[in-house]
């Protein structure tokens, strides 16, 4: 199985938001209603440090992530790159298609100068814990969400 990749357009949403809300988590959290997804995707599309990317295997989306790239003062400088919104169909998991996408990921970030991937993993998600892991990213930190 080969992905290709490519950023997001406007007539992906509704399979984004599909596979989002794929799973117990995404489906207590996301909503039916496109509204908030399109005002959000205009915002993420109009801004350079952002990309919302999307896997395709057989001309359908099959997998998602978005990346935040942040400049920071921290570590002499390091511009950082956040993952986001990590998700493969279902179906295609355990199939290469995470890591295919991580490295999507990963070449993204070098091209653009990043020299620090992170990302936050609900703890109730053991699986993606040990694909993470597997890919060489250390649980070096606790993380803090307040809803606002």
């Amino acid at each position: 199985m080969h992905l290709t990749f490519r950023d997001a357009v406007r007539k992906d949403l509704p399979r984004i938001v599909e596979l989002l809300a794929a799973d117990s988590l995404g489906a207590g959290r996301e909503t039916t209603d496109l509204a908030p997804y399109e005002a959000a995707f205009a915002l993420v599309d109009a801004d350079p440090a952002n990309e919302l990317v999307v896997g395709v295997l057989d001309g359908r989306v099959v997998a998602t992530m978005q990346l935040t790239f942040v400049p920071t003062v921290s570590r002499g400088g390091t511009l950082r790159m956040i993952v986001e919104a990590v998700r493969v169909d279902e179906a295609l998991r355990g199939r290469g298609g995470g890591t295919q996408l991580m490295a999507e990921a990963h070449r993204r970030g070098r091209d653009r100068g990043a020299r620090l991937a992170q990302l936050t993993s609900d703890k109730s998600r053991a699986d993606a814990h040990r694909f993470y892991r597997r890919l060489g990213y250390a649980q070096s930190h606790e993380g803090f969400k307040l809803e606002l």
